[in-house]
Order: structure tokens, then sequence, then C-alpha cells
């Protein structure tokens, strides 16, 4: 199933709210998402990234049939690391193991080597999350290495892989 990746739109807020009420995929993203994740939340996250500096955060909705599926944004880092760029991306559950991830993280990252001069995108999922890493497999990500005890999740100390893409 493909998708398409666009800039988010006020509008979007009420499918991206019931996208984020899912434990499933809280669980796999870092904290400071609130839940329940209201409509407000949404707004005030799209208002966030609509009005964000546009050479250092690329954030857009991941569309599917003309529906919100989930959203992916690439993160420039700062001082000696200003040419490389941290990704992060979910799907509601609806649209797991269809490649709709995989897709967009190919698209959003040909975006950012196409339109700037970042050289090298990373991405750290959890190394239990194995749908997540596969997705960046897939988009031709390698991974460097694993980042033992790396984080604290829901009280649970965490390793977690570093993949890269490289321009």
């Amino acid at each position: 199933m493909d998708c398409k990746i666009r800039k988010w739109r006020p509008e979007d807020a009420k499918n991206l709210s019931e996208l984020l009420n899912n434990k499933k995929i809280l669980d796999n993203l870092r904290d400071g998402l609130p839940f329940p994740y209201t409509e407000s939340d949404a707004i005030d996250y799209i208002s966030a990234m609509l009005s964000a500096d546009k050479n250092s955060v690329f954030a857009f909705a991941i569309e599917v049939d003309g529906e919100v599926a989930g959203s992916i944004g690439i993160f420039r880092q700062e001082n000696i690391h200003s040419k490389t760029a941290e990704t992060g991306y979910y799907l509601g559950e609806k649209y797991w193991n269809k490649g709709i991830a995989t897709s967009a993280v190919i698209k959003a990252c040909d975006f950012v080597f196409k339109n700037t001069d970042i050289i090298r995108i990373f991405a750290e999922p959890f190394s239990r999350n194995v749908a997540s890493c596969r997705v960046l497999e897939k988009a031709g990500f390698v991974c460097e290495g694993t980042l033992r005890k790396n984080a604290v999740k829901n009280g649970i100390v965490e390793d977690m892989k570093m993949y890269a893409l490289l321009k």
C-alpha cells in the first residue's frame, strides 16, 4: 500500500488525536506525549510543526487514501552535527505491516537529501521494536550498533539500535 507525505494541516488534528490514543504506539515513542492525546494536543503539535524553522524541522503527515495514517519527522542536529538529522515516525495501528512506514521513510529522506545540505539521517528505535528496525533496513538504513541501556521507558531500562542512512 502506498502513501504520500505532505505538510500538516490544522484540519488533521482530529485524525491525529485518534491515531495517538493507542498505548501500543506510545510505548515505542519517546516520552512527552500526553495520554490520552486530545485534539487540542494535536492542534498544538501541528501549529508547532508549521511554525518551526524550515531549515531544521521537516515534519510530514503520512497520508493513505486521503486520511492521515501517521507522522514522520526529520530534525537537523546542532553544532558539529549540523549536517546530521534524526528521524522518527509512527503509524496508526490499522496501517501496520503494509509497507507504508518504509515508503514514508524513503520519501522523507529523499526529500531532505535533495533539498538540504544534510548528509546523514539516523534513527534510534528501541531494540525490542523489531518492526521499526525492519522498516529502517528496508529503507536502506544500516545498523551501526546497539546503544546498551540507553533509555528508560515505562520504568524499564532499554537498549536501542543506531541506524543511519548516508546521502
